[in-house]
């Protein structure tokens, strides 16, 4: 799954920071008694992540207690306080990651060459990727959107809007180059994009498909709903 060591941990700033390339976003403030991250704290928070992600995974939030992670790691409960707040704050922190690689996916060089088309094609490409790579953490807002903090979701917005406002002008210059055929930006952005959204109910990561297999099906459907002319580089 590979989240967590570089997973954005509690910022020292405003959770509202620019989501880009040069200012990344972070997570909302949490309350846990870490206070300087070293290489060995950021190992003892890896640990806690995954065994807590593999718990929310085949229980779900509401069944996943502290006392079930404790159990899991071996630990004492004071231990795990340390570094998270509550169950909520890990809850949180897994998903913030995919959520950060979701929404940044079109974050692009401004001087990038490249045809609209083509940044549009990888930007969902990446899109579609990062959903699948961060399996099963992606899926949990989808699965139990109802648990998170109305700062959290804030922050997730902004995140949110931040890529749609760069989806749609490369969208509307592409239609213009002639290399996509759409009537209706916004929803042809929201279409496309949510698709990788309904792989919580049916994607499995022992599946027929590998995840490669999985991203380039997604994509090329993804192509088709903006309109991608036969022959233009996908």
């Amino acid at each position: 799954m590979g989240i967590t060591s570089a997973t954005r941990h509690k910022p020292s700033g405003d959770a509202d920071a620019s989501a880009s390339t040069t200012a990344q976003p972070h997570l909302p403030q949490g309350t846990g008694r870490q206070r300087a991250a070293t290489q060995g704290t950021d190992l003892q928070r890896e640990r806690i992540l995954q065994a807590a992600a593999q718990l929310f995974a085949a229980q779900g939030y509401a069944n996943t207690t502290m006392a079930q992670i404790v159990r899991a790691l071996g630990v004492t409960k004071p231990f795990v306080y340390y570094y998270f707040r509550d169950k909520q704050e890990i809850f949180e922190t897994l998903s913030w990651r995919p959520a950060v690689d979701c929404f940044t996916a079109l974050d692009f060089a401004a001087d990038d060459p490249r045809r609209a088309s083509e940044k549009v094609i990888e930007g969902i490409e990446r899109l579609i990727r990062a959903t699948v790579s961060h399996h099963p953490c992606a899926f949990f807002a989808y699965r139990e959107p109802q648990v998170y903090r109305p700062e959290y979701i804030a922050a997730q917005k902004k995140l949110a809007h931040h890529f749609y406002d760069l989806l749609c002008p490369l969208l509307e210059e592409a239609r213009r180059d002639g290399d996509l055929d759409f009537t209706e930006t916004k929803i042809t952005a929201l279409a496309a994009c949510s698709l990788p959204g309904f792989l919580y109910s049916w994607y499995r990561s022992d599946g027929r498909l590998s995840a490669d297999e999985v991203v380039a099906e997604l994509t090329k459907l993804a192509s088709r709903v903006i309109g991608l002319r036969a022959n233009e580089p996908h």
